[in-house]
C-alpha cells in the first residue's frame, strides 16, 4: 500500500541539486537562444516581405542575425 514515512513532508527525499541547475541553465539558455531565433527570424521576414530584398537576401540576413546574436549573449 502506502509508504511510510517519518519526519515532516516539507524534507522529503534527497534532492539532486546539481541534476536541477543543470537543468535550469539548460532552459535558460534555450529561451535566450530561441527568443533570439524568433526576434531574428521576424526582422528576417519584415525585410522580405516590406522591402525589394528578396528571398535570399532574407534568408541571409536571418544567418547572420542569428550568428552576431549568439556572439553578443555568449
Amino acid at each position: 500500500m502506502a509508504e511510510h514515512h517519518s519526519g515532516p513532508v516539507e524534507t522529503g527525499a534527497a534532492m539532486d541539486y546539481p541534476e536541477h541547475e543543470k537543468t535550469y541553465d539548460f532552459f535558460v539558455a534555450g529561451a535566450k537562444y530561441g527568443t533570439l531565433f524568433c526576434v531574428a527570424l521576424l526582422i528576417a521576414m519584415a525585410a522580405g516581405f516590406f522591402t525589394s530584398a528578396g528571398f535570399f537576401s532574407s534568408v541571409l540576413l536571418l544567418i547572420i542575425l542569428n550568428v552576431v546574436g549568439y556572439f553578443l549573449l555568449r
